[in-house]
């Protein structure tokens, strides 16, 4: 499976994280200056991090992820918010 991680300068442990989790590819797009931001029709899920992106760039991606019928999750760039809205989704146990 891939994600696709859209916001954040870095992502710490996430990435690792993620890996562990069965992601065997993570990309990250930084959300900064982004106006043409494409989302890879490859990826299974959009992992977008709602404290270091902009209104119109979130709207703008959940379009773009919805037309591509991509599972998208909107969370803040913390671990722990990212697992629990994982196991909430049932994209993991």
């Amino acid at each position: 499976m891939s994600v696709l991680v859209v916001g954040g300068d870095r992502l710490g442990n996430i990435p690792q994280n993620l890996s562990n989790l069965g992601f065997d590819c993570v990309k990250h797009i930084s959300g900064r200056k982004c106006k043409n931001c494409q989302i890879v029709n490859q990826a299974d899920l959009v992992l977008v991090l709602t404290d270091y992106i902009g209104h119109n760039l979130c709207e703008d991606i959940k379009s773009k992820a919805k037309s591509s019928q991509v599972k998208t999750l909107f969370c803040r760039r913390s671990w722990s918010c990212i697992y629990k809205k994982m196991q909430f989704c049932g994209l993991i146990n």
